[in-house]
């Protein structure tokens, strides 16, 4: 059986990270979504909310299960038996902090490999900063996140308008 995870802070999950997930629950027998505690970011979504939104938007998805997570991605990994870590492309100015991620987790263990799945074309330019930078200005952002973030994201900065 073979166990993935696919980390991320997911502030917000947008349909970049649905179409990475739904791609890598095809390949493997079961995937955990590590919701990730980044000290480096300040999420604009708690962990709660970032894990149920997340939730929602794949809870379709048999094979698949939403964790929250603080450290090293591949301790987190071998907590849950998984001897793969996903990772999304959108170009190739992802390529380089990527590959230096993924071969800093196999220097500190071997036997957990870094599968890339390049994005799908029609979401190569999407990241949750833009999507929280197109919501911020009141443009439509429903063609980018699930309609559950969509309405979350709407909460968020019209309520404090």
């Amino acid at each position: 059986m073979v166990k993935a995870v696919y980390p991320g802070s997911f502030d917000p999950v947008t349909y970049g990270h649905v179409d990475i997930i739904r791609r890598a629950a095809k390949i493997v027998d079961e995937l955990i979504i590590g919701v990730l505690v980044n000290s480096e970011k300040n999420p604009m979504f708690s962990m709660e909310e970032r894990c149920s939104m997340l939730s929602e938007a794949v809870g379709d998805i048999s094979n698949v299960k939403v964790e929250a997570f603080e450290g090293l991605t591949v301790n987190f990994a071998k907590k849950h038996g998984a001897s793969v870590i996903v990772r999304g492309l959108r170009a190739v100015t992802d390529f380089e902090n990527e590959m230096q991620l993924a071969q800093t987790n196999h220097s500190i263990d071997s036997d957990i490999d870094t599968l890339f799945l390049t994005t799908s074309l029609e979401y190569a330019f999407l990241s949750s900063t833009i999507v929280k930078e197109i919501a911020y200005y009141g443009s439509d952002i429903d063609k980018l996140v699930p309609e559950n973030v969509a309405a979350k994201l709407k909460q968020k900065f019209y309520s404090n308008k």
